[in-house]
């Protein structure tokens, strides 16, 4: 039986008092899961993964992660910090967040630089990054002079370079181009092909029907509707229309009903 990655149970979260985000939430993810967190816009899917990740802390419940129980007084500790971020990995929705060096190259190399490793280690993993994700040509353009595509690419190297057990994507596929969406899939296939937890949020069903085998589902007032097989609750109309992933309309045309799906993109 496989261990447990993350473990929340009964977490409650609000930006301000009084307007919560989350009132009581639960849910175990074991290593070597990919898991889709469903969910319209403002459903809360982005605040799950940053308290996933431990950017937020929940106000009433716990997080373990590997077993441990996480707040924020311990990652306030460095030791402990250093250890948490390298084994769980984060890619925010927007990569202009994440991106701040000047130089592609540097920003690859900046987190195993931060971890002491040894400059031959350093340049050894950053080339082999830049390799792996075919940006070499990339290594000497400031981050904030690419594309979409391009910058995701440098956020998820930066990322990678560490060998995290767990990578969790806010919206992966967000603002990208058909072809950089099919590259970043198959990356994420392969990546739990090879062991890695995968987590991540989205409201588009292809991706998360081609990536992941288990889907959580958020409602619009943010409550856990559904935890269960990623094909299972993508056959079920009723729930995705519910909390609005999907849209019907029927109308007529040549004195034939015909049947309109929207999906948010």
């Amino acid at each position: 039986m496989k261990s447990n990655v993350f473990e929340l149970r009964q977490a409650a979260y609000a930006h301000q008092p009084g307007h919560n985000i989350f009132e009581s939430i639960s849910f175990d993810i074991a290593a070597g899961e990919s898991v889709a967190v469903l969910g319209a816009n403002g459903s809360g899917k982005s605040t799950l993964l940053k308290i996933l990740c431990g950017l937020l802390h929940p106000q009433a419940g716990s997080l373990k992660v590997f077993g441990e129980t996480i707040s924020e007084e311990l990652l306030e500790d460095d030791a402990f910090s250093q250890r948490f971020h390298r084994r769980v990995g984060f890619i925010f929705q927007s990569s202009d967040v994440q991106l701040f060096n000047n130089r592609v190259e540097d920003e690859i190399a900046f987190g195993p630089s931060q971890l002491g490793l040894p400059e031959r280690e350093v340049r050894r993993r950053t080339a082999d990054m830049l390799k792996m994700l075919d940006i070499e040509h990339l290594k000497e353009r400031p981050p904030y002079r690419l594309s979409g595509g391009e910058k995701r690419k440098v956020a998820l190297a930066a990322v990678l370079i560490l060998n995290p057990e767990a990578l969790i994507l806010d919206e992966p596929g967000a603002g990208l181009d058909p072809k950089t969406q099919r590259w970043l899939t198959h990356l994420l296939l392969e990546l739990n092909r090879r062991g890695r937890t995968i987590v991540l949020s989205t409201h588009n069903l292809e991706m998360a029907h081609t990536v992941t085998q288990r889907s959580l589902v958020l409602s619009e007032d943010h409550r856990l509707v559904f935890d269960g097989a990623t094909p299972q609750v993508l056959s079920d109309r009723a729930l995705l229309s519910q909390v609005n992933l999907i849209d019907e309309f029927t109308h007529e045309h040549d004195e034939k009903s015909h049947i309109h799906l929207y999906t948010h993109g």
